[in-house]
């Protein structure tokens, strides 16, 4: 079977590459029988390069880039691919197939509620896990953002479908643009919401989630969706369907 190279987003911060680190060896649980690795793009070891270079030494022939990002945007579009044509050269015979991204999956949607609903039994305003269903909740569901208007876009259709999953209000927002965390709390209580958290849209904790809580201290923050098994699943399904697009071109 093909290597699978799960890539993801580098960070100063050392919790990044550990909370990735526990997502990918769950990945790696699943099908024992797939040499499993994760590089990082920046910033975090291994590289992308150092990964390629390992499966090689290995024997390798063929590998499957899975792009563990949420959104399609430059590193998957370009810095990833240029990384990849840098790696073919150098590698002739191994074999390098780029994935789509993880995108706003809708089982990630249902793990986005998982820590939603979890973070609603430390609210506050009531200690019963099981009364935020019955209450005026508001989801200030936080992004990284994007300067492309298309792409934030994109990404506030998480908010509209977590409301729909859930039942609640919710507002998107974005750590390094408009709205922020604080505009959409304030169209959260206009709304009608009594109880407000923030849903970070991250795969994993690092400076920009600590952001989030410095801009909204007084807040219940939810988890991350760090390693839950709707990630591995949608992890293995972008392997898969990597596979079968180059048997389709084969033939």
């Amino acid at each position: 079977m093909p290597a699978l190279i799960a890539v993801t987003h580098g960070s100063r911060d050392p919790r990044s590459a550990a909370t990735m680190g526990a997502a990918v060896a769950q990945v790696a649980a699943r099908r024992p029988d797939v040499d499993v690795r994760l590089a990082f793009l920046d910033l975090s070891a291994p590289s992308v390069e150092q990964v390629v270079d390992a499966i090689a030494r290995k024997g390798h022939t063929r590998a499957v880039v899975v792009p563990v990002l949420l959104g399609d945007a430059f590193h998957a579009r370009v810095d990833l691919p240029e990384l990849l044509a840098v790696a073919q050269a150098r590698h002739p015979h191994l074999h390098l197939t780029q994935a789509d991204v993880l995108g706003p999956d809708n089982r990630l949607i249902s793990a986005l509620r998982d820590r939603v609903s979890e973070a609603c039994g430390l609210l506050e305003v009531t200690h019963d896990p099981l009364a935020w269903s019955h209450s005026s909740v508001g989801i200030a569901v936080a992004a990284v953002g994007s300067s492309s208007a298309a792409a934030n876009a994109r990404t506030a259709e998480v908010a509209r479908r977590l409301a729909r999953r859930t039942g609640h209000l919710a507002e998107i927002c974005f750590v390094t643009t408009e709205p922020s965390v604080s505009q959409a709390i304030s169209r959260l209580h206009a709304g009608g919401a009594d109880n407000i958290l923030v849903a970070p849209w991250f795969l994993a904790p690092g400076l920009l989630t600590d952001r989030l809580i410095a801009a909204a201290p007084n807040l219940t923050h939810a988890e991350v969706i760090g390693p839950h098994p709707a990630l591995t699943e949608i992890i293995w399904d972008r392997y898969d369907a990597a596979i079968a697009g180059t048997l389709t071109l084969s033939a």
